[in-house]
């Protein structure tokens, strides 16, 4: 069935019901088998499959978790960020964080409260079903999608049909490891990173008809690797059974042996992509002969915030501003350049807020809501640089709509530039992490916030807290991931130092080189050195990842080497960012790959 095709009323009441008593039922579910749990009446290794299957994370801190909550496409509503909002006061100590698959997660919930938590998701159609665990993981879709320039079609309809189609299936719900899968409706650029999914597709449209560009059996992790081509065209007809297809040859290949080496990419690395078509082949062709899975006629409303029928756009009532800044503002006109991307809509902009660190307050997610329902079209959108995006614009509110954001802490220009660093929360709530990433990002942006230079400006540094990946360092132009060494018999925490990484002048996605670990507080200055260094030495046109090869790792060993093995020791080198306290290294279980 198209995704433009329309269910009539009844049924849609039918399947909204059928919906909400799944769902609800879910939840009680949970509650009574955390509540074993808590008695003591099953152990924890039974206990967690099921957890992490309704998208609950342990942290570190012993007795709360981490909630995640899916948005399918990234896209949500006003009324839906409002209840994120309310989320974050009473349960998350206040924030909320956006991961970089479009997710919203909330930290230090207590494990008997978190069905009161699902419960008000499930009050304004969002889900935090099979949001963790080895499962179709969130759908991600272009944050541009609808509005571009450049857009094929609008693949945001796709994304939340695929994204329902699998949740809950038999098929996916036990796999050998997690699995993405992205939509891209722009025609010349990746803004969704579809090299690192495990399927990545991007909208064509071939002697009339629609359909996508398939890569498959990307990913990062330790061992990062670039999805490779299936198919130029999957008709929109298709799509579902032949992702189904993918699934399955995952599903019954995939090392379960091994957590490590279980990722959709090591089969392709494996078995090579010509024995990896075929087996899809034959799993499709059963698939066609047999029957797969049920293919969706609708999907129940607030599942992703795409509607059918469009919002109404804004009435204009902002919120309150006392003096809303002038075009000659110079911090507002840096705003224009690099927060403000025009419509294909005539008279209206996208605005892109950034939000550091991907962490928002209560009173941010509120306002924010109050501004998308004011002066957009009453939806946001997250992205993969944990960023928001307001649609819907009219270019004469741009003033107000910015004073506004100054008041909401949310006015900062850069915007997917190098100060917009992107971070995982690391050693804050991870198990796995080897360090506060999110403390090294903000000491990370002051560094870099005195270069204008507008190529300097176009980098994008990205950091995590230990070599998974989570925080994308593999494809910044800097990156960086946790580890640590001992100096004179006491742990410090370090930092690997990757340079070049993201897409070439072909549009490949390429992985930064590794140069190598500096201690914590020694990578801002790191930092710096590579900068400046790129300033003395460029050629005119270069990119930066041409400049890092043509310059070679010794070179950039050779700037930081002081650093790297410092002869001055003194005490703020024991201790991570943020920390008064002599650095600990200290993990839990992971529950990445359980």
């Amino acid at each position: 069935m198209s995704a433009t095709m329309e269910p009539s009323l009844s049924s849609r009441e039918a399947l909204e019901n059928q919906h909400e008593k799944l769902v609800r039922e879910e939840i009680e579910i949970f509650r009574a088998k955390a509540q074993s749990f808590l008695a003591g009446e099953i152990s924890e290794n039974d206990f967690r499959p099921f957890r992490l299957k309704h998208g609950i994370y342990g942290q570190r801190q012993p007795g709360v978790q981490m909630v995640r909550c899916k948005i399918p496409g990234g896209l949500f509503t006003a009324r839906q960020a409002e209840q994120l909002g309310r989320i974050a006061d009473e349960f998350g100590g206040g924030r909320g964080h956006i991961t970089t698959r479009q997710n919203m997660q909330y930290h230090f919930v207590p494990l008997a409260q978190v069905p009161d938590v699902m419960h008000l998701l499930a009050d304004v159609g969002l889900t935090n079903r099979e949001a963790c665990y080895n499962t179709v993981r969130n759908v991600t879709a272009c944050p541009w999608a609808g509005v571009a320039a450049d857009e094929v079609f609008d693949v945001r309809p796709y994304a939340q049909r695929v994204a329902y189609a699998l949740l809950r299936k038999d098929l996916t719900q036990n796999l050998p490891r997690k699995f993405k899968i992205c939509f891209d409706g722009c025609a010349h650029r990746d803004c969704i990173q579809g090299a690192i999914n495990d399927v990545g597709l991007r909208a064509v449209i071939r002697d009339g008809r629609r359909g996508f560009r398939m890569v498959i059996a990307g990913g990062l992790g330790p061992l990062p690797t670039e999805a490779q081509l299936l198919e130029e065209f999957v008709p929109e007809e298709d799509l579902i059974h032949k992702i189904e297809a993918i699934i399955r040859v995952f599903n019954e290949y995939g090392n379960r042996k091994n957590k490590n080496t279980a990722r959709f990419k090591f089969v392709m690395r494996g078995r090579g992509l010509d024995w990896v078509r075929e087996q899809i082949d034959k799993a499709y062709a059963e698939i066609l002969a047999g029957g797969g899975i049920e293919l969706p006629d609708m999907v129940p409303e607030g599942f992703g915030g795409y509607q059918g029928s469009p919002l109404p756009l804004g009435d204009g009532d902002l919120l309150p501003v006392l003096n809303p800044s002038a075009p000659s503002d110079p911090a507002y006109d840096r705003w224009l350049e690099t927060n403000i991307t025009p419509q294909k809509q005539t008279g209206y902009a996208a605005v892109t807020v950034t939000v550091e660190q991907g962490n928002l307050t209560g009173d941010q997610f509120r306002g924010l809501a109050q501004l998308a329902r004011t002066a957009g079209d009453g939806t946001l959108r997250t992205t993969v640089n944990q960023n928001i995006v307001l649609t819907f614009v009219p270019l004469a509110r741009l003033p107000r709509v910015y004073a506004a954001l100054q008041q909401l802490g949310l006015g900062s220009a850069g915007a997917n530039q190098i100060d917009n660093v992107l971070t995982c929360p690391g050693s804050y709530s991870c198990n796995l992490g080897l360090t506060k990433t999110m403390n090294l990002g903000a000491a990370l942006q002051e560094a870099v916030r005195g270069f204008d230079d507008p190529a300097i400006r176009r980098l994008a540094i990205k950091a995590s807290g230990c070599p998974n990946a989570c925080g994308h360092h593999w494809i910044g132009d800097i990156g960086f991931f946790g580890n640590a060494r001992k100096i004179e018999g006491r742990e410090v925490p370090y930092y690997q130092m990757l340079l070049g990484g993201g897409y070439d002048a072909q549009g490949i996605m390429r992985f930064g080189l590794a140069i190598q670990s500096i201690p914590a507080r020694f990578a801002p200055e790191a930092v710096r050195r590579v900068l400046n260094h790129f300033l003395a030495h460029r050629v005119p046109g270069e990119s930066f990842r041409d400049y890092v090869v043509r310059h070679k790792v010794e070179t950039f060993r050779a700037l930081t080497g002081d650093l790297a093995k410092p002869a001055e020791l003194f005490p703020e080198l024991y201790q991570d960012w943020g920390d008064t306290d002599p650095y600990s290294l200290q993990l839990g279980r992971g529950e990445c790959a359980v």
